[in-house]
């Protein structure tokens, strides 16, 4: 057949993504109904800490005595690490640093990535993002383990007989609750804001009738109680900050969450309903250890009156199921931005929801955060013991995403030193104030995150640089495309009827599996596709962004398409796309995946070449490579029209 010329090519033009429309600002029932999602998902976390946090501080491992002075002491530093924290930090400040809408520390990375200008600068901070991101999965396999736990443990209250039933009940709610990730979470979903709006109610009536016990607790809005408590208690007194911690603990769900929901939503969750609710509930412990010192044991659980302890647990636990839940699909969806970022293998993704594009489902990731779940419990045993663990987690996030505000307020905001670097020294203050106060807990539990922050670290760097090592070695194997279609034009060679589709990670070289495709059979397709999806530093790309397509000839056409880190690529669907999608000027592809033949590259790596990593870090590279799920699957391209074509590469 006659191809017409291959034109002079420059690399192809992708337009820098707009910037999105604002989001209206929700008013009226649209408002409300966002707030009471947001109740549910963001402050489950910080929600169920009432049932652990305040007897950490009396009854832990470093606790203080319950004596007037010392109670009046911890809520205030509750009160106000509260108000500093969650309400000055996260909610007033910290929430601004969004990207595209989306927060949380992996949308910090992105910020970070675009705009710091220094090389070694980015590649460490950067790096620090990711082992923040590393700390959130010891966080998930935690929070469903203490909540879970927490509620439970009112049993001993209510029944002390039932003590030894604690830990198999605990983990039989696990066990269940990781087995119906599977389903989805859209039921459930639906009813995350009512629950936790009947268990802050609960919680916020109990505070009150704490409070009426002895009014005085309310003196601890005073900061000099704070003061005064770490002047009488020294270093004691500071270790205690290891057990307030446990109040915030949601301050960055709450952040990684705001694209769900939007600031305004969050904001209103939480002045209205989650920070009195707690408070209160705090205020009512604290009475009640003014009433009764003895009730450190346990005094969420003893605030409540006899008759509605069983209902108390019942809602306790229900409550902690929503907060796992939240964090479990939190891990999820930090998983698929890892593998879109490239700092994680493909995995099996299977979305949940026709309807929602945020509730997936990822079995690998759920069997292993159900395995360290229930290892916690079956190994630390007490919601008590866990804390250790838990604030050592918290705190590591906070300082990171302190370090990274920093870069975004400079870079991005362009904020001057002069009021850049007081504002962020004084989180990191804090942070760095709270961390120290929970690193003497790491024989206690303590090394948990961070032995599992440095497995999962070690995991998503290393996948990282091999694959930027793979893509360089692949990218030298390959040819300049405009070289390519010249000699294709010169040589003419055979074409054969169809479509044919290689998928490539670069858009001005010829990739090696089209190189051996033509060497070895000597025919082409008389149409072939050259595909390239690239993930930008967005949480989404718009419809009508997503794809530029060009006519490079000979019956060549590239199309390239972009992601943002918080979607999943779906090629069928793409290329489904292609019609409505076109632009005036751009070529009308119509592409039916069952009529097309799609080549992808499979390598057979080897640990013995000259590439820079470390032997270890090749075989662990190889491992994660033989094990991640293929590009057929994971791009949901049709089993019987890929064919698969092998090489050799040693690293």
């Amino acid at each position: 057949m006659e191809s017409s010329p291959a034109p002079e090519l420059t690399p192809i033009g992708v337009p820098p993504l707009a910037a999105p429309p604002a989001r209206p600002a929700p008013r009226g029932k649209a408002l409300a109904a966002l707030a009471l999602g947001a109740l549910g998902v963001v402050y489950g976390d910080i929600g169920t800490s009432p049932l652990y946090a305040l007897r950490e501080c009396f009854e832990g491992a470093h606790s203080v005595a319950p004596t007037p002075a010392n109670v009046l002491g911890v809520l205030s530093l509750v009160f106000w690490a509260m108000t500093f924290v969650v309400t000055f930090k996260y909610v007033g400040v910290v929430m601004r640093a969004d990207n595209r809408g989306e927060g949380g520390v992996l949308a910090l990375v992105a910020l970070v990535g675009r705009h710091e200008t220094s090389r070694l600068g980015r590649r460490f901070l950067v790096l620090l993002g990711i082992f923040g991101a590393a700390l959130l999965y010891g966080d998930g396999a935690i929070t469903p383990a203490i909540s879970v736990l927490g509620a439970v443990e009112g049993l001993s209250v209510a029944a002390p007989a039932l003590h030894d039933a604690v830990v198999p009940l605990a983990v039989a709610i696990l066990v269940a609750l990781f087995a119906f990730q599977r389903r989805g979470t859209a039921a459930v979903g639906a009813v995350f804001g009512p629950v936790m709006l009947v268990w802050f109610a609960s919680i916020a009536v109990l505070g009150v009738r704490g409070v009426l016990l002895d009014p005085s607790v309310l003196l601890a809005f005073s900061p000099t109680y704070a003061a005064a408590f770490f002047a009488r208690n020294g270093g004691q007194g500071f270790l205690v900050l290891g057990g307030v911690v446990l109040v915030i603990t949601g301050g960055e769900a709450l952040y990684a969450d705001m694209g769900h929901f939007g600031k305004r939503p969050i904001r209103l969750a939480w002045f209205a309903v989650a920070l009195p609710a707690l408070f209160l509930n705090y205020l009512g412990q604290g009475a009640m250890l003014l009433h009764d010192p003895a009730a450190a044991r346990n005094p969420f659980y003893l605030l409540a009156p006899e008759w509605a302890l069983y209902p108390l647990i019942g809602i306790a636990t229900v409550a902690a199921i929503v907060a796992s839940q939240a964090l479990i699909s939190g891990a999820y969806s930090l998983t698929r931005q890892a593998i879109q970022l490239g700092y994680a293998p493909r995995v099996t993704i299977r979305h949940t929801s026709s309807h929602e594009i945020g509730q997936i489902y990822l079995p690998e990731v759920n069997a292993a955060l159900a395995v360290a779940t229930v290892g916690l419990v079956l190994g630390f045993r007490s919601s008590s013991s866990l804390a250790a663990a838990y604030g050592i987690a918290v705190t590591g996030t906070m300082a990171i995403t302190s370090l990274l505000f920093y870069r975004v307020a400079r870079d991005l905001w362009r904020w001057r030193r002069r009021r850049a670097i007081p504002l962020a020294a004084l989180f990191l203050a804090v942070d760095v104030a709270f961390l120290s106060a929970n690193v003497v807990k790491i024989e206690e539990g303590g090394w948990f995150p961070l032995v599992a922050a440095a497995a999962i670290f070690a995991l998503l760097a290393t996948w990282k640089r091999g694959r930027e090592e793979l893509a360089g070695m692949m990218e030298g194997a390959g040819l300049p495309l405009d070289l390519f279609l010249k000699d294709v034009a010169r040589r003419q060679p055979q074409r054969v009827s169809g479509t044919a589709v290689f998928l490539t990670g670069n858009t001005t070289t010829v990739s090696p599996v089209l190189l051996h495709h033509l060497k070895h059979l000597k025919v082409l397709h008389e149409r072939v596709v050259l595909t390239s999806l690239r993930t930008e530093e967005v949480p989404a790309v718009r419809g009508e962004e997503r794809v530029v397509v060009r006519d490079l000839g000979c019956g060549f056409f590239q199309v390239v398409a972009r992601y943002g880190f918080m979607e999943t690529p779906d090629v069928p669907a793409l290329f489904a796309s292609l019609p409505s999608l076109a632009k005036p000027g751009e070529p009308r592809l119509e592409i039916k995946p069952m009529e097309t033949t799609f080549f992808l590259g499979r390598e057979t790596l080897l640990p013995t070449g000259a590439g820079k990593m470390a032997r270890w870090r090749k075989r662990l590279f190889i491992v994660m490579s033989r094990n991640a799920q293929t590009a057929s699957a994971f791009f949901g391209l049709p089993p019987n029209r890929v064919v698969e074509i092998g090489a050799q590469v040693e690293l």
